[in-house]
């Protein structure tokens, strides 16, 4: 670091604010590298801050101040003082009117927080601190304000003018300028806050809500991207609805805006009635947008949406707190979108980027609870811990309440809280008081680092008719917490018993039947010691249990399951997301056997049972096509690394690789029947059964294309050339580029005739990045080098960077983890570069390197020297120096 290490900020030294802003009136007058913003700011001490004398400090960074005022008065130099992050001004009244006018660069502001120029528009991303680069103000969510923003600028380079709230005036100046303003009648916080200046066009809706009130909806594009907008707009529409129908919560103001943004390093943001939005989650069309991007747009627009409540009319009181907006939304984001297409499919993707990425973050050095005690850079903790487990800990909340007292304690919670910046607290305390539930041991989940193991043991008394479960839990010891043996959780374990005709009837032994229960074959245990024994009656055979249905907690579990109960749960168990887990068990179980024959140099046997419930899968009409592609699809290789004790990168790859072939030459006649039944060209569809059509059709394509033979070659080239919508054309592209069988010639052949195809658009040029970045041949350093050097290819866009860089670290193990390490040295170069453009982007990137104690020890050491090598930077950013600092920490 240039000056002394960062500092951690800890939850524990929170302290209200010393003042209040009750209005904030601000002026934009905007310059590619000099806009001068003038902020008028009504100030009042905080009565409940107690510091009648304290100094008013105010954050701002790489602003250069023209001049400031106290209730009109110009301070001079000597009545205040600037530091690198910070304005203080030592004597200050208790009511006082502050003005403040600075100059910044947008058209400089790599890092693309604050206010900065992507393209040929203006656009600010201030959460979570961006806004203290836009001028002088107390940037912190608990200080909430009524927000007037004026935007002036050329009338020809910008004609669109947009910030939060409603229009209330605009019109021309002189010198071809001109103006708009828009007054937000809603108090909120300066992460809210949001500018766009551009030449911009829009598609337009209406809403009525069910009050009656007419809502004025915009999507705002490039000219060139309206005919990509439709998706994200009925996406809107059908969130609007949704979030009436099942929260009953109505939108506020009299216009809700959309804009798409080129240069973004996050998804989305909730900006309140201006949401902004990376390019690639709103834009979208059969063309250009695989399957998948079109279920992001949809979800990622209700993300977004439903934040209008759970975020922007109930805030969080500070940073700490910030999965009591995102664990909530995400929550809420993800029932809308197994009520729109399949849930279980949806809680198949869910949980599979739960326990393949999360998971590993929970046991890397970067491990925090849900609400972490302290932090050095917040942006390093919009993690999947606070997002993903964050959603999944408000999930047991409504497993334990039931719908009904989950909905009874969301309307306490808006209704107490609306206009407030609220805490985890008083969330959880709406829901014990609309439940009549205690929920003081739950709260764990939200203080408890780690990831809990349940340990399964079971016995069945024949003469009794008696099953035993013994369920035990604990969670490792996690670099931030320092507990050798951390307190139990409440975990909710839904559970079924299976038998050899289906799904058994559930008697918990000493408890009453409930006579309202429609369905006794599925129940919910709560466990709450370290140890807890269920005993169940009245059986006549001995039952095997069906642990975590619909995974129903965020833990790890162990039972010492056979192949033939996992495969019974597979094929006759009620649970959809019970039978894809046993199938994935199964797979895991057969790959570790080829793993095991690799490494001891033996003989390569394949589960001939493992084969034939493939086959019986796949054979299967009556199983819903979606389920049927997720079944088939084995383990990732990320997947089978986060399990792992220690990385055996070689043995991972060819193992996987092993036993897909084996299963493409044994499914060979089944697989080509299926991919030709799924093949009929008939008009694109985004509904859920057309999805699940093209998903298996092009899961089925990937093994086809494993047995390297001219026919499956030949079916892919057929499917590219055919190919109407983006799903098709790309696993076509990705089948091909990734066979040996395809030769040189024909892959360079067919990814210049894409790139030349669609080299306008620049998401789809982005997937064909992607694609190439994560080809597991060898040499896939060198090729991704190479793109570097592509036009395409641009350091200062994020989605470039993570198309490439994050694509290949982070989903090409086989070449990322090559032994002589130049993976290694190729990411630490690059953070390094990304250190002084985009801090953000460059922490990010540095999640493969930190799961270092996982790997051998040859690697082990080539990787903490990159490591070291990153932290020997003398201007390292705090983001970055806090990553890597907690993964060389002893």
């Amino acid at each position: 670091m240039k000056d002394a290490q960062p500092k951690s900020i800890y939850l524990k030294d929170y302290r209200k604010p010393d003042f209040l802003i009750e209005t904030t009136e601000l002026h934009f007058n905007l310059d590619p590298s000099a806009t001068v913003v003038k902020s008028r700011l009504k100030i009042r001490r905080n009565p409940e801050a107690h510091t009648p004398s304290l100094p008013l400090t105010l954050h701002g960074q790489d602003l250069e101040l023209i001049s400031l005022h106290i209730d009109g008065k110009t301070l001079q130099p000597s009545e205040y003082e600037i530091g690198p992050e910070t304005l203080t001004i030592n004597t200050v009244p208790n009511e006082f009117v502050f003005e403040a006018e600075v100059k910044i660069n947008p058209e400089g502001n790599t890092s693309l927080e604050g206010l900065y120029k992507s393209r040929t528009m203006y656009c600010t991303q201030c959460e979570a601190e961006g806004f203290r680069k836009i001028t002088y103000y107390l940037d912190r969510p608990d200080v909430m304000s009524e927000f007037t923003t004026t935007i002036e600028a050329s009338e020809s380079e910008f004609p669109v003018l947009l910030s939060n709230g409603n229009l209330i005036d605009s019109g021309k100046r002189e010198n071809g300028q001109h103006f708009a303003t828009w007054h937000d009648p809603f108090k909120k916080p300066a992460y809210l806050f949001a500018l766009v200046g551009g030449t911009l066009d829009f598609i337009e809706d209406t809403f009525t809500t069910k009050s009656g009130r007419n809502i004025t909806l915009r999507i705002f594009v490039e000219t060139k991207d309206l005919d990509k907008c439709d998706h994200a707009m009925l996406s809107l529409k059908k969130a609007m609805r949704w979030d009436e129908e099942v929260y009953g919560l109505e939108y506020d103001l009299d216009i809700f805006m959309i804009v798409a943004v080129d240069d973004f390093n996050m998804g989305a943001m909730e900006n309140k009635g201006l949401n902004i939005f990376n390019t690639s989650c709103v834009l979208a069309k059969p063309e250009t947008t695989t399957d998948a991007g079109f279920q992001r747009v949809e979800g990622v627009v209700a993300h977004e949406y439903f934040h209008n409540w759970s975020g922007n009319r109930v805030t969080c009181r500070d940073w700490f707190q910030l999965s009591l907006k995102e664990g909530f939304t995400v929550f809420r984001d993800s029932e809308f979108s197994a009520d729109m297409n399949s849930r279980t499919v949806k809680r198949v993707e869910d949980v599979s980027l739960l326990r393949t990425l999360q998971f590993a973050e929970d046991g890397g050095p970067m491990a925090h609870p849900v609400r972490p005690p302290s932090f050095i850079e917040i942006s390093n903790f919009y993690t999947l811990t606070v997002y993903e487990k964050g959603c999944e800990v408000v999930r047991m909340i409504h497993t334990l309440l039931g719908a009904e007292n989950f909905r009874k304690g969301s309307d306490l919670y808006f209704s107490r809280h609306d206009g407030e910046a609220a805490t985890i607290e008083n969330f959880v305390k709406a829901m014990e008081d609309a439940s009549g539930r205690d929920l003081t041991q739950f709260t764990r989940w939200y203080s408890q680092a780690g990831t809990p193991r349940i340990n399964a043991t079971d016995a069945y008394d024949e003469e009794s008719g008696t099953y035993s479960l013994t369920l035990t839990q604990s969670c490792p010891t996690t670099p931030e917490a320092k507990q050798e043996e951390k307190q139990p959780f409440h975990i909710p374990v839904a559970m079924g018993l299976l038998g050899d005709a289906g799904n058994l009837p559930l008697k918990l032994q000493g408890q009453p039947i409930d006579a309202d229960t429609e369905d006794n074959t599925n129940l919910v245990l709560e466990l709450t010691d370290f140890e807890q024994t269920f005993v169940f009656e009245g059986l006549n055979e001995k039952p095997t249990p069906v642990l975590l249905r619909d995974f129903s907690a965020p833990v790890k579990l162990n039972y010492n399951y056979s192949r033939e109960q996992l495969t019974a749960i597979m094929s006759r168990d009620s649970d959809g997301f019970s039978r894809w887990d046993a199938c994935q068990k199964l797979a895991v179980a057969v790959i570790e056997d080829v793993m095991n024959a690799y490494r001891g140099d033996q003989k390569y046997d394949i589960d001939h049972a493992f084969i034939e419930t493939c086959r019986a899968i796949l054979i299967d009409q009556s199983l819903d096509k979606a389920m049927v592609a997720l079944m088939l699809q084995l383990p990732t290789e990320a997947y089978l690394s986060e399990i792992a004790t220690e990385i055996d990168v070689e043995a991972i790859h060819f193992a996987r690789q092993y036993v897909r072939k084996a299963l493409a030459e044994s499914l060979s006649e089944e697989l080509e029947s299926v991919y030709r039944a799924n093949s009929n060209p008939e008009p694109f569809s985004a509904s859920a059964t057309a999805m699940a059509k093209r998903s298996l059709k092009n899961t089925v394509l990937s093994y086809l294309i494993v047995t390297e033979t001219d026919e499956s070659l030949h079916l892919a080239q057929a499917q590219l050339d055919a190919a109407t919508n983006m799903t098709d054309e790309l696993a076509a592209l990705s089948a091909i580029i990734n066979s040996e069988h395809a030769g040189e010639s024909l892959r360079d052949q067919v990814l210049q005739d894409f790139y030349l195809r669609w080299s306008d658009e620049a998401l789809v040029v982005n997937q064909w990045l992607t694609a190439q970045a994560q080809v597991s041949r060898v040499g896939g350093l060198e090729r991704v080098q190479q793109l570097m050097q592509h036009e395409a290819f641009d350091i200062k866009n994020p989605n470039k960077i993570r198309a490439v860089i994050g694509a290949f670290c982070g989903g090409n193990p086989v070449n990322f983890h090559r032994e002589d390490g130049a993976g290694y040295e190729f990411l630490a170069d690059q953070i390094l570069t990304l250190n002084k453009l985009n801090p953000q982007i460059a922490s990010r990137l540095l999640t493969p390197l930190t799961k270092w104690r996982k790997y051998d020890s040859g690697r082990q050491a080539l990787m903490r020297a990159a490591l070291e090598r990153i932290m020997s930077e003398p201007e390292l950013s705090k983001d970055v120096y806090e990553v890597v600092s907690k993964s060389l920490k002893d």
